[in-house]
């Protein structure tokens, strides 16, 4: 971890096939989160670089910013099918989330992440980075293991 990243890891024991299917699907995003931001989702799951669905929010959830309801579209950054998928939900802002996925002889170790080094200095100072605290990227390995053990 770093001043402009969190992290958390946890072992899953289901392939990572499993994993990446859920973590690539839209509402499968909306079926794991911790957070309770996010409130359902519409579009196709993933399949590379450069594909987008939209996420229904609620930053009420948080208790800390008013922004109530609104949507993001997530743009997938990073797509290696089973091994890393990655995305950004404002263009502008850039923070980016993700998860690395690595085999192991019981299942796969999911590693994921928030990145905000590539943030401009205009949002850094006007926006919380991390959005969602380390806990809930941890909170929500543990939704995912539920879902896919």
């Amino acid at each position: 971890m770093s001043e402009t990243r969190i992290e958390a890891r946890r072992e899953i024991a289901a392939p990572p096939e499993k994993v990446f299917d859920v973590l690539r699907d839209p509402r499968g995003h909306v079926s794991i989160d911790s957070s309770g931001m996010l409130q359902s989702a519409e579009g196709d799951p993933a399949n590379g670089v450069g594909d987008t669905f939209v996420v229904h929010m609620d930053r009420e959830a948080l208790g800390d910013m008013p922004l109530g309801k609104y949507d993001v579209t997530v743009t997938i950054t990073e797509y290696e099918p089973g091994t890393h998928i990655e995305w950004t939900v404002a263009a502008g802002i850039d923070h980016r989330y993700g998860y690395v996925l690595e085999p192991t002889e019981t299942g796969t170790t999911v590693i994921s992440y928030c990145d905000w080094s590539r943030t401009p200095e205009k949002y850094l100072n006007a926006l919380p980075f991390p959005v969602v605290p380390q806990t809930s990227l941890r909170a929500t390995l543990g939704i995912l293991a539920r879902t896919v053990e």
